[in-house]
């Protein structure tokens, strides 16, 4: 598998991927997660793509194909009142096609943007997951990530 930047050719893979993530969220909370939706248009996506601050990464297989991805965000606040002002990188997504998971893909693509993060100058690496996906919990908790605050709901 080759790790790559995201290109405009890649979203037909990355939608697919999209998808099923959608899907694993709608799953978990049908209360707050629609069905059969997109999260970004194709021109959501093209923007994103294009944007440094944004880098999307895909592993791809010998024919080009998105085997899975990783959608990133740059963030800092300088100046801020009270937080120091480091430079994170953030996953906002992270997913294999549900057909190949088991194959080390996702952790392929995860060690990619720990290093890529390193070589950014970041300080660290911040995600969410969400508590219904306990395989993705699993995931990250193996390759050692630890909560860094946990968020709270009481439904009325």
């Amino acid at each position: 598998m080759k790790i790559r930047r995201a290109k405009s050719t890649d979203i037909s893979g990355i939608n697919k991927l999209l998808c099923q993530v959608l899907e694993v969220h709608h799953d978990g909370r049908p209360d707050l997660f629609k069905t059969g939706a997109k999260k970004y248009t194709d021109e959501e996506l093209l923007a994103i793509i294009a944007d440094d601050k944004t880098p999307i990464f895909v592993g791809v297989d010998e024919r080009d194909a998105v085997l899975g991805y990783a959608f990133c965000i740059f963030k800092q606040l300088p100046n801020d009142n009270i937080l120091t002002d480091i430079k994170t990188l953030y996953i906002d997504d992270l997913c294999v096609d549900e057909e190949l998971r088991g194959q080390h893909i996702g952790k392929q693509l995860y060690e990619y943007v720990v290093q890529f993060a390193k070589e950014s100058g970041c300080y660290n690496l911040t995600l969410n997951v969400w508590a219904c996906n306990e395989s993705a919990k699993k995931f990250y908790e193996a390759r050692g990530l630890v909560p860094q605050k946990i968020g709270m709901e009481c439904i009325l």
